[in-house]
């Protein structure tokens, strides 16, 4: 009994969170434009998404973005994840409490905070900002995901290492990093996936010159719910699936 009554509940709760995904998916389809009724299958919706010059150009910027924060966070919280592994110093823990804290800190304070950081230091915002910003909220899930790894390291594969007398570039590259690289991949998929969905953040720190999917669907949002954004949004579910099932996939191996 408890058994079925667990399972209806976890299938409530899924059914809650993908049904509405599932419709938008379905009406994706829908051969009408201004009604929720089922007229026809068709495809055209997503082929105006490939012929629209706009959003190519905001998802080609979200890309760029995307790739470039989650590359350059995967290298700096690695770096970062390493250091509070092997070295000990003043403020550490603390160092990495607010790691945590930055995590869980709501996506407007941070928006606004790194908004107004940009304003004082007189950097208008733009591409170079969003990138900032970017960087700034995917580092710590990197800097989670490679120390959880690394912290379950027997430590005396390292002293065997030096022992042998390996250098620091040789244990790094030939120990820790086939160790480190599941890890590592799954950090990056995940930061490719914060940053290619997030809105709060960029709404404050990108310039008008400067649109990403995100805001462009938002923008689209505003003035009506058509089928290309259910196109629209159908596409950006399914590349975030694949890469969140990679990341999955990777941490499971890594298991």
């Amino acid at each position: 009994m408890k058994r079925t009554l667990r399972n209806i509940y976890l299938a409530s709760i899924y059914l809650f969170l993908y049904v509405p995904i599932l419709i938008l998916i379905i009406y994706s389809f829908n051969d009408t434009k201004y009604s929720t009724n089922w007229q026809g299958f068709t495809l055209k919706w997503y082929y105006q998404l490939v012929t629209d010059a706009p959003l190519k150009e905001a998802f080609v910027n979200s890309i760029i973005i995307a790739l470039s924060s989650s590359i350059i966070a995967t290298i700096l919280g690695t770096l970062g994840a390493l250091a509070f592994y092997r070295y000990r110093f003043i403020g550490r823990k603390v160092m990495y409490t607010f790691i945590y804290i930055v995590m869980m800190s709501p996506d407007i304070v941070m928006g606004i905070s790194l908004l107004m950081f940009f304003i004082t230091i007189g950097m208008a915002t733009g591409a170079f900002t969003l990138l900032l910003a970017h960087i700034t909220f995917c580092l710590p899930f990197v800097v989670v995901t490679v120390y959880s790894r690394i912290s379950g390291f027997d430590r005396n594969i390292i002293d065997v290492a030096k022992d042998l007398g390996a250098s620091e570039l040789q244990m790094f590259w030939h120990i820790m990093m086939p160790l480190l690289m599941p890890a590592i991949i799954a950090g990056w998929l995940l930061s490719f996936t914060l940053s290619l969905d997030d809105v709060v953040v960029s709404f404050f720190t990108t310039g008008p010159a400067f649109e990403i999917m995100p805001l462009k669907i938002y923008s689209m949002v505003r003035l009506g719910i058509k089928p290309e954004i259910n196109a629209l949004s159908a596409v950006m579910f399914l590349l975030s699936l694949i890469t969140v099932s990679v990341a999955h996939l990777v941490t499971k191996e890594n298991r």
